[in-house]
């Protein structure tokens, strides 16, 4: 066998790990997504005067159908600042609630492979929940909101005014809906749609196909399948459309990806092999 087949039979099946962050690098157990939520209803009755008997089903409803709840707010004609929103929502966590992960620390810096954190939140509690987990350090780059929506116009909300026909009503459609009514669009990317995928794709250089994916959310799991991701879906051991690995816990990979290691072993291995036998045919 040439040196050439070595090097490339022990090519590795993946080059980039690539992780959702809210409830798929902390579990959904510790409670702060509950609290996410509740910021974001008091946000659309506090600050953009929605009736309070129609906000949870509006805050649950836009957040199924446009990604985030934040996307479909700003889709249905509600103007308000993108800080602002992120401020309100996550200023006031309770980020105590999350704990050092000293656990998932030392599996994450032991994997030989690029990791990039792909979050629709804003780049402030990216960085705070990261903080609060002790993983600041473990990852290449963070993805964000901000990144994904870099265009200043986008991000301080100065292009996109209440349109002349004012706010889309929403809830009149949940309540009767009409399949011949065309929603309004967001101008926020985000996950689960295509283009926020291509977006890190071309950012990043990754190659889909050899990149592995965890999310806690099945619709982000899918999209992401359907661009050609390794799709592993965290939270729960049940396997669906989409999903090629389930994990109860993030802390499983090392269990379910043992190949994650034993791909850099086994190219240390032929490496030295090979240099060994060139310095022996050298000494002959």
């Amino acid at each position: 066998m040439e040196n050439g087949d070595q090097f490339q039979e022990s090519k590795a099946k993946y080059d980039c790990l690539l992780f959702d962050l809210d409830d798929t690098l902390y579990p959904l157990s510790s409670g702060l997504s509950g609290h996410v939520t509740k910021n974001i209803q008091e946000y659309m009755l506090q600050k953009l005067g929605i009736q309070e008997d129609q906000v949870p089903e509006l805050c649950v409803s836009l957040y199924k159908t446009y990604g985030t709840t934040m996307a479909g707010l700003k889709a249905i004609g509600y103007d308000f600042d993108y800080d602002d929103f992120h401020g309100f929502v996550h200023g006031k966590l309770p980020y105590n609630m999350l704990k050092p992960d000293p656990v998932l620390r030392g599996i994450l810096l032991s994997l030989p492979l690029p990791k990039i954190v792909f979050t629709n939140s804003d780049e402030a509690h990216a960085n705070r929940v990261l903080q609060r987990l002790g993983l600041e350090d473990c990852f290449e780059r963070i993805i964000s909101f901000e990144t994904l929506n870099s265009f200043k116009s986008n991000i301080d909300g100065s292009e996109y005014k209440q349109s002349s026909k004012g706010i889309f009503d929403f809830y009149e459609y949940i309540s009767r809906p009409n399949v011949d009514t065309v929603l309004p669009r967001t101008p926020v990317i985000c996950k689960p749609f295509q283009d926020a995928f291509d977006n890190v794709f071309k950012m990043t250089n990754i190659e889909p196909q050899r990149t592995l994916f965890f999310d806690d959310s099945i619709r982000n799991i899918q999209t992401g399948k359907s661009l050609g991701l390794n799709t592993v879906l965290v939270g729960t051991s049940q396997r669906t459309k989409g999903v090629d690995y389930a994990l109860e816990s993030i802390h499983n990979i090392k269990e379910a990806f043992p190949e994650l290691w034993e791909g850099d072993e086994k190219t240390k291995s032929v490496k030295y092999s090979t240099k060994v036998a060139i310095e022996t045919s050298v000494i002959a």
